[in-house]
């Protein structure tokens, strides 16, 4: 079912999965996401969230996703509260994620949690009276990320039909795992390109709805010259159970300025960011560079997000 036809306020509740978007429901938020972008670059107002608090949850760092979260609260008028320093909340003195979502939700009108839990954006919302939004949960799902970046290729490639690399840690990160499986609503074909420690598991893999897209493991030089976009992504290295063998696969794989020569003109570099040494310095400069951009879209995302949850007036 669509999270999108669930009730609540606006056309959704809660935003804990991207399995919940249907297509229709994810080019909807695009589309409204269009109407915030003059908002979001301050170029026009709107107070449609006054009166409104956002509470940020995370229990993992974030300079991206909090700030945005909180850029865009705060350009349609709302406010925001923080908790970011777990030892000094009454998490450290052993309470219950239960017990904060349920207290929370008596300060704010929503929660944007990111936890390293997987499935703690579920069980908060389960327990929690206001709408949830998933910020990230362990090696899980990273929702607003992927609409974020699906609009990106959509201001910035194309999205439809396209040819997309997505590079790196595959296997622990959760914004590829989000990534992918809205990729494969839009027809388009996929090439994971990984060391052989991060490749996307095989289970996962076939659990992929490919009835309208196609999934290929591959070398980056076999397909840099027909590709649309190029995802790059940082080796987690929160994740690794074991440090030695994080250290075996960093810096594994730079993209350069060499790489890039046969690439069409049109392709598009992308990285959900931070940045470690996965992309250098210079490509910068290029045409192809569009993770500076993909940073800022996350913001009139957000307010589409916001907006169906707390306002429903789009």
């Amino acid at each position: 079912m669509s999270i999108l036809k669930k009730e609540g306020v606006g056309r959704f509740k809660h935003l804990i999965s991207i399995d919940e978007l249907t297509k229709e429901d994810i080019i909807y938020i695009l589309r409204l996401a269009e109407k915030f972008e003059p908002i979001a670059k301050g170029k026009k107002v709107n107070k449609s969230l006054e009166g409104k608090i956002l509470a940020n949850l995370f229990f993992e760092p974030s300079t991206r996703t909090r700030m945005s979260f909180e850029a865009a609260m705060k350009r349609l008028g709302g406010d925001v509260i923080n908790m970011t320093a777990q030892e000094v909340s009454s998490v450290a003195k052993g309470e219950t994620l239960a017990d904060t979502i349920r207290v929370v939700g008596n300060y704010a009108d929503i929660i944007v949690l990111r936890h390293p839990l997987v499935g703690a954006a579920k069980f908060a919302a389960e327990n929690s009276i206001v709408p949830v939004v998933n910020a990230g949960d362990g090696a899980g799902q990273h929702p607003t990320q992927t609409l974020l970046d699906l609009y990106t290729m959509m201001k910035e490639a194309k999205l439809e039909g396209s040819k997309i690399a997505l590079m790196g840690d595959l296997k622990y990160s959760r914004t590829v795992h989000s990534l992918i499986k809205a990729l494969a609503l839009f027809n388009t074909t996929i090439y994971l390109i990984s060391p052989p420690m991060l490749r996307l598991s095989e289970e996962f893999i076939e659990g992929l709805d490919t009835k309208t897209s196609k999934v290929f493991e591959v070398s980056l030089e076999e397909v840099i010259d027909e590709i649309d976009v190029l995802y790059v992504t940082r080796i987690q290295k929160e994740r690794f159970p074991d440090e030695e063998e994080y250290r075996k696969v960093a810096g594994s794989y730079v993209i350069t300025l060499d790489l890039l020569r046969n690439t069409k003109e049109s392709m598009i570099i992308m990285h959900p960011l931070p940045r470690v040494n996965e992309i250098a310095t210079d490509v910068d400069k290029t045409r192809h560079a569009r993770y500076f951009e993909q940073a800022f879209y996350g913001v009139p995302i957000r307010m589409a997000i916001l907006s169906e949850l707390l306002d429903g007036n789009g």
